[in-house]
């Protein structure tokens, strides 16, 4: 071919290339310059479902113990209208001295390696009931599960609605069926959901009634086992609760209180020293000296009880075993099966 050709011959496909109709007829430019074809040929938007909320800790810490443990140590509870696992040992004795219901601490469990497992597992030894209550998630914003439930319920029921009116012929009008009536009546007049409580007070509100709830439902369950004595026993933020437990509502059936590493839960009160000392009845502090401020909290309340003039509050210092857990946790319990015996009557 002529070298003056090749020019013109390229002209030539350049022409053809961008004339007017060429373009239009690609699909892509059909998909974009008519709307209908787009709608046509993109799948149905999927109805946005909402998200059911996470369980709380405690409650994944309890499915966990109740595929770990025997059924028969196993005892749901119900209190503020929700149910909660407790943790049952009966005494080894064929007459128990009483029931120990033992409280852990923000971020523990039922059966926590320390204090509360060991302690639970090794007081029926001695004579005791032991019941090791689940203590809800300081200040948690999980809602209800019974409302979770429904709402996530609701919207699973949404697209099947929506594939129904698709089905209906064109030209045709879709009769109003009177259970869809009633149902939305139904709806309309139910009360709205109880929404989680959003400051900090009306969670720390909400957060101890529902701890003392399920304290008051422990010892209701003490009371059915006929338990001589009832002694509340408190692991950390949970020895604040038994000491508050104590001190707001003053049960008869409950005279004896056992602390271990008391600390004071985060955005509550009154602080220890001020609770702790006012409680006329016996008390067992345990703490271990060798960490500065567990000694330092502890002199505060000895000084306290002091000027409170609480004769029956007495104060044990122990020491940290960190590198012997075991050896650590057999101390803890033959000091505190030495102040029961001590402290607490048979009967």
């Amino acid at each position: 071919m002529p070298r003056l050709a090749r020019p013109l011959l390229a002209c030539l496909l350049l022409c053809i290339l961008a004339r007017p109709g060429w373009a239009e007829d690609s699909p892509e430019a059909a998909a974009a310059t008519d709307p209908a074809a787009s709608n046509a040929e993109s799948p149905d938007e999927t109805p946005s479902i909402e998200r059911v909320p996470l369980p709380e800790r405690s409650e994944l810490d309890t499915r966990a113990l109740q595929r770990q443990l025997e059924l028969k140590e196993q005892q749901q509870l119900q209190a503020a209208e929700e149910d909660f696992l407790a943790l049952w040992l009966p005494a080894n004795s064929g007459e128990a001295k009483g029931a120990v219901i033992l409280l852990p601490g923000d971020n523990e469990s039922a059966d926590w390696p320390q204090v509360i497992g060991p302690l639970r597992r090794k007081l029926p030894d001695g004579g005791w009931h032991s019941l090791s209550v689940t203590l809800p998630d300081a200040n948690s914003e999980a809602p209800p599960v019974r409302q979770a439930e429904t709402e996530f319920s609701a919207a699973e029921e949404a697209p099947e609605t929506d594939a129904t009116e698709e089905g209906t012929p064109s030209g045709e009008e879709t009769p109003a069926p009177e259970a869809a009536d009633e149902t939305e009546q139904q709806l309309a007049d139910a009360p709205a959901p109880t929404a989680t409580p959003q400051t900090p007070e009306a969670r720390r509100e909400a957060h101890g009634k529902r701890v003392m709830a399920r304290i008051e439902a422990a010892i209701a369950l003490a009371e059915q086992q006929q338990a001589p004595s009832i002694v509340l026993l408190g692991h950390g933020s949970g020895a604040y609760w038994a000491a508050r437990y104590l001190s707001e509502r003053q049960p008869a059936n409950v005279r004896h209180l056992l602390l271990v590493s008391v600390s004071l839960p985060s955005g509550y009160g009154p602080p220890l020293d001020e609770l702790i000392p006012t409680l006329k009845l016996p008390t067992g502090d345990f703490y271990y000296k060798d960490q500065l401020p567990e000694r330092q909290a502890a002199s505060r309340r000895m000084q306290a009880s002091k000027r409170q003039q609480h004769a029956t509050y007495i104060q044990i210092a122990m020491k940290a075993l960190p590198g012997n857990r075991e050896t650590e946790q057999e101390q803890l319990y033959r000091r505190i099966r030495g102040w029961l015996s001590l402290q607490v009557q048979d009967k």
